[in-house]
């Protein structure tokens, strides 16, 4: 990689690692490339589409000119790779909050889950976690989460393409799900629990692929810290 390469317009697919904000790996990278190239003070650097700090996985990073391919990309069918725990909710739908209600799982059979998720194919009305970054009123709506004020939280349209169930060690469920652009993996979790008469929240989360990218071909932030560093 030159810095020409990376003004005219790079997109460097990062393994996002836990914990770390999508922000963090942004600027990551821009400290990594500023510090190599002699590049403008204000050279455009983004990300396509937010991962939270609890999911790793496939982060795309585009720099200079790509960045106007941005739209596009977050635009494209995503596959998600993930954990649910079943038996019991939390507020935000992952392990950020605590677990705020147990349910009954003994009813829970293999047939039952496996059927449950053809619930979910095709398009389906999804609410937003209220523990997510959207806005309404003015404020984020984890904002008026964490203040402890209720909201109404308008359902929205989103699409789930495939919904595959890839382990049973009750009460966890591993799985895979392809979906549309906007959809939260935390409400289908949450979703789930629900229409299987128990709880659910997500305990894990991996992005694999965004439309024709994968994560198999993605380097973590210390992996492009030294190849960057090994390059002449």
């Amino acid at each position: 990689m030159t810095s020409e390469e990376v003004v005219a317009g790079s997109i460097i697919l990062i393994d996002k690692p836990l914990t770390w904000s999508s922000f963090q790996a942004v600027n990551k990278l821009k400290y990594i490339l500023k510090r190599k190239f002699d590049l403008p003070k204000k050279f455009k650097i983004g990300h396509a589409g937010t991962l939270d700090p609890l999911a790793s996985g496939l982060l795309i990073i585009c720099t200079g000119k790509f960045t106007k391919k941005i739209t596009e990309i977050q635009a494209q069918a995503k596959e998600y790779t993930g954990t649910i725990q079943l038996g019991a909710t939390t507020p935000s739908y992952d392990l950020e909050t605590e677990i705020n209600a147990h349910f009954p799982t003994k009813h829970l059979t293999e047939h039952l889950i496996f059927e449950t998720t053809q619930q979910f194919i095709g398009e389906i009305d999804q609410k937003p976690p209220v523990f997510s970054a959207i806005k309404k009123d003015g404020k984020r709506l984890y904002e008026h989460a964490r203040a402890g004020e209720e909201v109404e939280i308008q359902a929205r349209k989103t699409t789930i393409y495939e919904f595959e169930i890839t382990r049973i060690q009750l009460p966890e469920v591993d799985f895979r799900v392809t979906c549309s652009k906007g959809t939260y993996i935390r409400s289908l979790a949450f979703d789930f629990g629900l229409a299987l008469e128990s709880g659910g929240h997500l305990s894990a989360l991996r992005r694999t692929k965004i439309g024709d990218y994968s994560v198999n071909n993605a380097v973590t932030p210390a992996e492009f810290e030294k190849s960057m560093q090994n390059e002449v």
